[in-house]
């Protein structure tokens, strides 16, 4: 089982909860090749999240996700490193938006109040600086009321592609 993420279901789903539809917000998909393996968004594997990811006309990236209790800690509620997965997830596709493929150096998660399982969430990233080959991130995840569940900030080292372009070379320290 995976995360529903942006399934015309869940969508109508999280606007009955009070989230925006993406078409209001002018949400367009973030595009991505995700022909992987990649655990956050990889569609060649089976027992991965597969978060789709929209982009803002501000550069932020967003993803509706609703995670089933397959990925629980204790009974209804999302397990902690479900959580810094998809903060991680978030702040990789905000450097993605900007052309730019990075790996995690270091990251932070503050894990407000509890997340909840089969429920609409809001998970939003942005790039807010870069300088050289270090790019810095922020993210968050919301529940349908807009309260904040958790946040997480980011290093991110870019790193060079194969010449499919989809695997990662490293390109010397950073």
């Amino acid at each position: 089982m995976w995360i529903a993420a942006c399934t015309r279901k869940y969508l109508i789903k999280a606007v009955k909860a009070g989230m925006t539809d993406p078409a209001d917000e002018n949400l367009t998909p973030l595009a991505h090749a995700a022909q992987n393996r990649c655990f956050g968004c990889g569609r060649a594997n089976a027992v991965g999240l597969r978060l789709d990811f929209f982009l803002s006309e501000d550069k932020r990236v967003v993803c509706l996700p609703q995670v089933p209790d397959s990925y629980e800690g204790p009974p209804g509620y999302v397990h902690g490193g479900i959580i810094a997965t998809l903060l991680d997830e978030a702040m990789s596709k905000a450097v993605r938006s900007h052309g730019l493929v990075a790996m995690t150096r270091h990251m932070e998660v503050d894990y407000r109040r509890p997340v909840k399982s089969g429920t609409p969430l809001r998970l939003e990233g942005s790039l807010t600086n870069s300088q050289g080959r270090k790019h810095w991130t922020e993210a968050r995840i919301l529940d349908a009321a807009g309260v904040t569940l958790a946040t997480g900030k980011g290093l991110f080292v870019e790193v060079a592609t194969n010449q499919g372009g989809t695997t990662p070379t490293p390109v010397g320290r950073g």
